[in-house]
Protein backbone atom coordinates (compact mmCIF):
# COMPACT_ATOMS: atom_id res chain seq x y z
CA UNK A 1 0.00 0.00 0.00
CA UNK A 2 1.36 3.46 -1.21
CA UNK A 3 -0.03 6.04 0.83
CA UNK A 4 1.56 8.79 -1.61
CA UNK A 5 -0.62 6.94 -4.90
CA UNK A 6 -4.00 6.31 -3.05
CA UNK A 7 -4.13 10.12 -1.65
CA UNK A 8 -2.44 11.90 -4.66
CA UNK A 9 -3.96 9.78 -7.53
CA UNK A 10 -6.56 7.20 -6.38
CA UNK A 11 -8.88 9.07 -4.07
CA UNK A 12 -9.56 12.16 -6.41
CA UNK A 13 -10.06 9.72 -9.24
CA UNK A 14 -12.64 7.58 -7.27
CA UNK A 15 -14.05 11.30 -5.66
CA UNK A 16 -14.96 12.21 -9.50
CA UNK A 17 -16.76 8.62 -10.04
CA UNK A 18 -18.53 8.98 -7.01
CA UNK A 19 -19.99 12.10 -8.13
CA UNK A 20 -21.40 10.11 -11.30
CA UNK A 21 -22.88 6.98 -8.95
CA UNK A 22 -24.19 9.65 -6.57
CA UNK A 23 -26.14 11.26 -9.79
CA UNK A 24 -27.18 7.62 -11.05
CA UNK A 25 -28.26 6.30 -7.36
CA UNK A 26 -30.69 9.01 -6.47
CA UNK A 27 -32.68 9.23 -9.77
CA UNK A 28 -32.77 5.75 -10.05
CA UNK A 29 -34.01 5.16 -6.64
CA UNK A 30 -36.51 7.73 -6.74
CA UNK A 31 -38.12 6.91 -10.06
CA UNK A 32 -37.90 3.06 -9.06
CA UNK A 33 -39.96 3.74 -5.92
CA UNK A 34 -42.73 5.72 -7.72
CA UNK A 35 -43.09 2.96 -10.78
CA UNK A 36 -42.84 0.25 -8.20
CA UNK A 37 -45.79 2.01 -6.11
CA UNK A 38 -47.56 2.78 -9.29
CA UNK A 39 -47.00 -1.26 -10.15
CA UNK A 40 -47.56 -2.56 -6.93
CA UNK A 41 -51.16 -1.09 -7.03
CA UNK A 42 -51.56 -1.74 -10.36
CA UNK A 43 -51.31 -5.36 -9.63
CA UNK A 44 -53.21 -5.52 -6.23
CA UNK A 45 -56.32 -2.89 -7.41
CA UNK A 46 -56.37 -2.95 -10.69
CA UNK A 47 -58.91 -3.66 -13.48
CA UNK A 48 -57.58 -7.62 -14.93
CA UNK A 49 -55.94 -6.16 -17.93
CA UNK A 50 -53.87 -3.84 -15.97
CA UNK A 51 -52.72 -6.31 -13.46
CA UNK A 52 -52.12 -8.35 -16.02
CA UNK A 53 -49.80 -6.14 -17.48
CA UNK A 54 -48.27 -4.69 -14.48
CA UNK A 55 -47.01 -8.51 -13.35
CA UNK A 56 -45.86 -9.17 -16.98
CA UNK A 57 -43.21 -6.41 -16.60
CA UNK A 58 -42.65 -7.36 -12.86
CA UNK A 59 -41.87 -10.99 -14.10
CA UNK A 60 -39.96 -9.70 -17.20
CA UNK A 61 -37.36 -7.15 -15.44
CA UNK A 62 -37.19 -9.80 -12.14
CA UNK A 63 -36.54 -12.60 -14.30
CA UNK A 64 -33.54 -11.22 -16.47
CA UNK A 65 -30.51 -9.85 -15.48
CA UNK A 66 -29.88 -6.58 -14.83
CA UNK A 67 -26.77 -6.70 -17.31
CA UNK A 68 -28.77 -7.94 -20.05
CA UNK A 69 -31.50 -5.03 -19.55
CA UNK A 70 -28.38 -2.79 -19.83
CA UNK A 71 -27.32 -4.04 -23.25
CA UNK A 72 -30.92 -3.79 -24.45
CA UNK A 73 -31.39 -0.47 -23.54
CA UNK A 74 -27.42 0.85 -24.54
CA UNK A 75 -26.90 -1.57 -27.49
CA UNK A 76 -30.45 -2.76 -28.72
CA UNK A 77 -32.86 -0.17 -28.83
CA UNK A 78 -30.26 1.61 -31.42
CA UNK A 79 -31.34 -1.08 -33.99
CA UNK A 80 -35.31 0.10 -33.93
CA UNK A 81 -34.08 4.03 -34.06
CA UNK A 82 -33.55 4.64 -30.26
CA UNK A 83 -30.05 5.88 -29.16
CA UNK A 84 -29.88 6.95 -25.54
CA UNK A 85 -26.43 7.94 -23.94
CA UNK A 86 -24.89 6.16 -21.18
CA UNK A 87 -26.20 8.16 -18.35
CA UNK A 88 -29.86 7.93 -19.74
CA UNK A 89 -29.37 3.99 -20.47
CA UNK A 90 -28.13 3.41 -16.69
CA UNK A 91 -30.90 5.57 -14.94
CA UNK A 92 -33.51 3.49 -17.09
CA UNK A 93 -32.16 0.49 -16.66
CA UNK A 94 -31.87 0.58 -12.58
CA UNK A 95 -34.82 2.52 -12.41
CA UNK A 96 -36.98 -0.19 -14.31
CA UNK A 97 -35.34 -3.16 -12.12
CA UNK A 98 -35.57 -1.48 -9.11
CA UNK A 99 -39.20 -0.56 -9.74
CA UNK A 100 -40.06 -4.56 -10.33
CA UNK A 101 -38.95 -5.41 -7.02
CA UNK A 102 -40.51 -1.99 -4.94
CA UNK A 103 -43.88 -3.42 -6.63
CA UNK A 104 -43.54 -6.76 -4.94
CA UNK A 105 -42.63 -4.99 -1.59
CA UNK A 106 -45.53 -2.73 -1.82
CA UNK A 107 -48.05 -5.84 -3.07
CA UNK A 108 -47.13 -7.91 -0.31
CA UNK A 109 -47.89 -4.55 2.14
CA UNK A 110 -51.32 -3.92 0.79
CA UNK A 111 -51.89 -7.96 0.65
CA UNK A 112 -51.16 -7.53 4.15
CA UNK A 113 -53.83 -4.72 4.79
CA UNK A 114 -57.28 -6.28 5.65
CA UNK A 115 -59.85 -5.19 3.02
CA UNK A 116 -62.65 -3.96 5.83
CA UNK A 117 -60.34 -1.11 5.84
CA UNK A 118 -60.94 -0.28 2.76
CA UNK A 119 -64.60 -0.82 3.21
CA UNK A 120 -65.18 1.32 6.44
CA UNK A 121 -63.35 4.50 4.70
CA UNK A 122 -65.77 4.27 1.95
CA UNK A 123 -69.11 4.03 4.45
CA UNK A 124 -67.33 7.33 5.99
CA UNK A 125 -67.51 8.96 1.99
CA UNK A 126 -63.90 8.72 0.91
CA UNK A 127 -63.72 8.02 -2.17
CA UNK A 128 -61.22 5.06 -4.08
CA UNK A 129 -58.60 7.72 -4.47
CA UNK A 130 -58.79 9.43 -0.76
CA UNK A 131 -58.91 5.84 0.76
CA UNK A 132 -55.57 4.84 -1.10
CA UNK A 133 -53.24 7.63 -0.51
CA UNK A 134 -54.21 9.03 2.89
CA UNK A 135 -55.70 4.89 4.77
CA UNK A 136 -53.80 2.07 2.68
CA UNK A 137 -50.45 4.12 0.94
CA UNK A 138 -49.23 5.16 4.61
CA UNK A 139 -49.82 1.69 6.11
CA UNK A 140 -48.38 0.18 3.53
CA UNK A 141 -45.22 2.19 2.88
CA UNK A 142 -44.40 1.54 7.10
CA UNK A 143 -44.92 -2.31 6.20
CA UNK A 144 -42.71 -2.40 2.76
CA UNK A 145 -39.82 -0.25 4.26
CA UNK A 146 -38.07 -3.09 5.33
CA UNK A 147 -37.77 -4.68 1.84
CA UNK A 148 -37.67 -1.15 -0.34
CA UNK A 149 -34.23 -0.35 2.00
CA UNK A 150 -32.86 -3.60 0.90
CA UNK A 151 -33.42 -2.68 -2.73
CA UNK A 152 -31.56 0.40 -2.30
CA UNK A 153 -29.03 -0.91 -0.68
CA UNK A 154 -28.57 -3.70 -3.87
CA UNK A 155 -29.33 -0.63 -5.94
CA UNK A 156 -26.16 1.33 -4.19
CA UNK A 157 -24.01 -2.07 -5.13
CA UNK A 158 -25.63 -2.56 -8.98
CA UNK A 159 -24.79 0.64 -10.23
CA UNK A 160 -21.31 -0.54 -10.33
CA UNK A 161 -22.60 -2.09 -13.57
CA UNK A 162 -22.80 1.39 -15.32
CA UNK A 163 -19.60 1.15 -16.64
CA UNK A 164 -19.82 -1.48 -18.60
CA UNK A 165 -22.28 0.61 -20.86
CA UNK A 166 -19.53 3.65 -20.53
CA UNK A 167 -20.88 5.36 -17.91
CA UNK A 168 -17.43 5.85 -15.99
CA UNK A 169 -18.44 6.14 -12.32
CA UNK A 170 -16.92 4.57 -9.55
CA UNK A 171 -15.68 1.64 -9.67
CA UNK A 172 -15.20 2.47 -13.97
CA UNK A 173 -12.99 5.51 -12.45
CA UNK A 174 -11.19 2.54 -10.48
CA UNK A 175 -10.94 -0.03 -13.25
CA UNK A 176 -9.19 2.64 -15.47
CA UNK A 177 -6.63 3.40 -12.83
CA UNK A 178 -5.42 -0.10 -12.23
CA UNK A 179 -5.07 -0.80 -15.51
CA UNK A 180 -3.12 2.19 -16.07
CA UNK A 181 -1.17 1.52 -12.52
CA UNK A 182 -1.43 -1.98 -12.49
CA UNK A 183 -2.20 -1.46 -8.52
CA UNK A 184 -5.35 -3.65 -8.69
CA UNK A 185 -5.32 -4.70 -4.89
CA UNK A 186 -5.03 -1.00 -3.72
CA UNK A 187 -7.44 0.39 -6.58
CA UNK A 188 -10.39 -2.29 -5.56
CA UNK A 189 -9.73 -2.50 -1.79
CA UNK A 190 -10.37 1.27 -1.38
CA UNK A 191 -13.47 1.09 -4.25
CA UNK A 192 -14.74 -1.84 -1.61
CA UNK A 193 -14.40 0.99 1.30
CA UNK A 194 -16.51 3.54 -1.25
CA UNK A 195 -19.19 1.09 -1.43
CA UNK A 196 -19.24 -0.23 2.00
CA UNK A 197 -19.39 3.68 3.35
CA UNK A 198 -22.33 4.17 0.68
CA UNK A 199 -24.32 0.95 2.18
CA UNK A 200 -23.53 2.10 6.05
CA UNK A 201 -24.67 5.30 5.21
CA UNK A 202 -27.71 4.63 4.03
CA UNK A 203 -28.88 1.41 6.90
CA UNK A 204 -28.49 4.27 9.68
CA UNK A 205 -31.02 6.60 7.45
CA UNK A 206 -33.40 3.57 6.82
CA UNK A 207 -33.06 2.77 10.68
CA UNK A 208 -33.78 6.14 11.49
CA UNK A 209 -36.59 6.33 8.80
CA UNK A 210 -38.09 3.47 10.16
CA UNK A 211 -37.77 5.29 14.25
CA UNK A 212 -39.53 7.63 12.59
CA UNK A 213 -42.54 6.27 11.15
CA UNK A 214 -42.94 3.31 13.62
CA UNK A 215 -46.24 3.69 15.44
CA UNK A 216 -45.89 3.69 19.15
CA UNK A 217 -47.65 0.33 20.52
CA UNK A 218 -47.30 -1.64 17.46
CA UNK A 219 -44.18 -3.74 16.12
CA UNK A 220 -40.78 -3.98 17.86
CA UNK A 221 -40.23 -1.82 20.90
Amino acid sequence: MDPSFIWSELVPALNKGLIVSLLLIVPSACIGLLLGILVGFSRTFGPPWLSRAASAYATIFRGTPLLVQLFMLYFGLPGIGIYLTPYVAAVAGFSLCSGAYHSEYIRGALLSIKSGQIRAAESLGFSRVKTMVHIILPQAMRRALPGVGNELIYLIKYSSLAYIITCIELTGEGKILAAQTFRYTEVFLIVGCYYLLLVSLASVGLRKLEDMLRVPGFGKG
